[in-house]
């Protein structure tokens, strides 16, 4: 287990790949060994991430880090993280934070509610903040994309775009948000065409590279699987390099926007903007309100959208899938 314990300023969306990458390659200390990066300067409020895969991984950890650390930005907050944190050590990593005064303790998924709820218990002044978290408490506050609508987005999109009929998905592990996706994702692409299959399948991780690979090229070979989703990070990559090797499929990227126009695999993807729920949160720590609430994110406050269509996807299918969006945007779908 590499527990990296190291602060980040905040920095524009221009630098933060390259922050990223110069981070990730600082040297990886303990916790004992942080202390000179953790002074709390100018008596600035601070924020921790712990996250247990990389926060570079170019998908759900990147993406999160990148929303604490603009966030910040915003408020005028310092932040730290520790990544690649072991499931056994979430409960110490948090205590170490709180025992370092940190203001708010930042948990990027709803697999650490437990360890959370036994912390905050222990330390009931400490203030928490789950993403995607489905429990508060009066030092727990919940930062919520809206999971279905995430779902829905990449559905319709998916249903669109198959010729085969056949769809996958790729969860971590079933978590209540993964399996709201899921449902939405069905959902909305059985809307679309009510023949499509969705075939589907857990990595049991959301850092195994290899056995989102293996999913993949299982999906693709065997089931004709044309387009797929995925909910996993590090795992979704994995996926993405199997279909590089089946021309013809389709990737929805989230959360980040992960195409571009000229990207042969990715059509579009589904992007969170979780800056602007942490934001909220820390300006509720700043004002004395935190806890016992759910931050919610969806299509009509920019908590959700679509990001860069690639060249290959058709206008005529651009066209009608901004005009689905529209509906899931209002509740018509």
């Amino acid at each position: 287990m590499t527990n990296t314990l190291c602060t980040a300023r905040a920095m524009s969306r221009r630098g933060f790949l390259a922050g990223v990458a110069a981070l990730a390659g600082a040297s990886v200390l303990g916790l004992s060994g942080c202390d000179r990066y953790l002074e709390n300067e100018g008596g600035k409020y601070r924020i921790a991430m712990v996250f247990n895969a990389p926060i570079n991984d170019g998908g759900w950890g990147s993406s999160c880090y990148e929303a604490m650390v603009l966030a910040a930005e915003e408020c005028g907050w310092e932040t730290a993280y520790s990544e690649n944190v072991a499931t056994a050590d979430y409960g110490a990593t948090m205590q170490a934070y709180i025992d370092m005064g940190y203001d708010l303790v930042y948990l990027p998924g709803n697999e650490y509610q437990s360890s959370v709820l036994q912390v905050s218990k222990d330390n009931p002044d400490a203030k928490f903040l789950v993403l995607n978290g489905t429990e508060v408490n009066a030092g727990i506050q919940a930062a919520m994309p809206d999971a279905v609508q995430i779902g829905q987005c990449a559905g319709a999109l998916a249903g669109l775009l198959t010729k085969t009929n056949s769809i996958g998905f790729i969860g971590g592990i079933e978590i209540d948000t993964t399996l709201q996706k899921l449902e939405g994702y069905t959902q909305a692409a059985q809307k679309i065409n009510p023949d499509i299959q969705v075939t589907t399948a857990y990595a049991g991780s959301f850092n195994d590279a290899a056995k989102g690979k293996e999913i993949a090229t299982s999906m693709c070979s065997s089931n004709a699987v044309d387009v797929m989703f995925g909910d996993a990070s590090v795992v979704d990559a994995g996926a993405r390099e199997a279909q590089a090797g089946f021309p013809g499929t389709y990737n929805i990227g989230q959360p980040n926007d992960l195409g571009g126009p000229d990207d042969p695999l990715v059509p579009n993807s589904v992007v969170t903007d979780n800056v602007v729920l942490i934001v909220q949160c820390m300006r509720d720590y700043e004002a004395g309100e935190y806890g016992n609430k759910t931050v919610l994110g969806d299509l009509s406050n920019g908590g959700v959208s679509v990001g860069t269509f690639s060249s290959i996807v058709p206008e005529d299918i651009q066209e009608e899938y901004l005009q689905i969006i529209d509906q899931i945007r209002e509740g018509s779908f």
